[in-house]
């Protein structure tokens, strides 16, 4: 059996229930992005991504922080879609370059809360959520916070979703995100 086909939905070709939200991606940012065209054939998927990551968003971790933890799963998961929209919005907010580049290469930060927030994610990804005493230790001495703990776990399921789902449907880098291409190193 080959692959299915993956159609990138028009706001006329998608299935009704996708319209209204494809329809607010596109208020937002002013054009629809590949990724969000091919979800629409799930027009349930489509949602739940989006929802899950409004309220990732309004986490108690801050930008990069979060930022911190997308990067960690989508290198992880070898999403170079995701690895090039968030260097792009990194890039934008200011991000300073070596953060970036770690970030992108999944090498040690050079901020050490940054890094044990990297190193949790990691754990929380490898041991599917059982940490041990240890590395939840190690990320509390850190600086974070129980609460930072669940909020990992809130981002590496909804980036869980995106990156699986950029993958399975081959979602391109669109042109707009083409100077932050990925591959995943060989």
């Amino acid at each position: 059996m080959s692959r299915p086909v993956f159609t990138a939905h028009t706001l006329d070709t998608a299935p009704a229930a996708a319209r209204a939200t494809m329809t607010g991606v596109h208020r937002n940012l002013g054009h629809l992005p590949t990724a969000v065209a091919l979800m629409a054939e799930s027009p349930e998927l489509l949602k739940g991504f989006l929802t899950a990551n409004a309220v990732f968003e309004a986490s108690d971790l801050d930008p990069v922080a979060r930022e911190v933890v997308v990067f960690t799963v989508a290198t992880r998961n070898e999403c170079h879609l995701c690895v090039a929209m968030h260097t792009a919005a990194l890039t934008r907010q200011g991000a300073d370059p070596e953060l970036i580049e770690a970030l992108r290469a999944g090498a040690e930060l050079p901020d050490p809360r940054l890094e044990a927030l990297r190193r949790f994610t990691l754990a929380v990804l490898d041991h599917r959520g059982a940490v041990s005493d240890g590395e939840l230790d190690t990320f509390l001495a850190a600086g974070w916070q129980p609460r930072h703990a669940l909020d990992v776990v809130l981002g590496v399921g909804t980036y869980t979703i995106s990156t699986f789902a950029n993958r399975l449907t081959g979602a391109p880098v669109d042109p707009p995100l083409a100077a932050y291409a990925w591959e995943p190193a060989a």
